[in-house]
């Protein structure tokens, strides 16, 4: 049986909240919810590809300590913009 778009947000954005560290969980989890639904069919395999890496990976190219892969770079990018401008709103 298919997956239907709307299980497939739904699991994309249980696996944004529900990754293995909770650094990870903040970053991804408010990202999803504000543009996880608005995403089209291309960035939407991007994000399962950015979603099956290491966390600890994930979190070093946000912090600009490694370079992301090619293929998941641009969406990275704004992932770690959106959290960068969530906690400079709350300084």
């Amino acid at each position: 049986m298919d997956e239907t778009a709307d299980a497939r947000l739904k699991r994309l954005s249980m696996r944004s909240w529900r990754r293995g560290t909770k650094e990870m969980d903040l970053v991804l989890g408010p990202w999803s919810d504000v543009h996880l639904a608005g995403l089209g069919p291309d960035d939407l395999e991007t994000y399962e590809l950015l979603l099956a890496e290491n966390d600890q990976d994930l979190m070093a190219w946000i912090l600009g300590q490694g370079e992301a892969p090619a293929a998941i770079a641009p969406l990275l990018g704004r992932v770690a913009s959106h959290a960068k401008d969530r906690l400079t709103r709350r300084g």
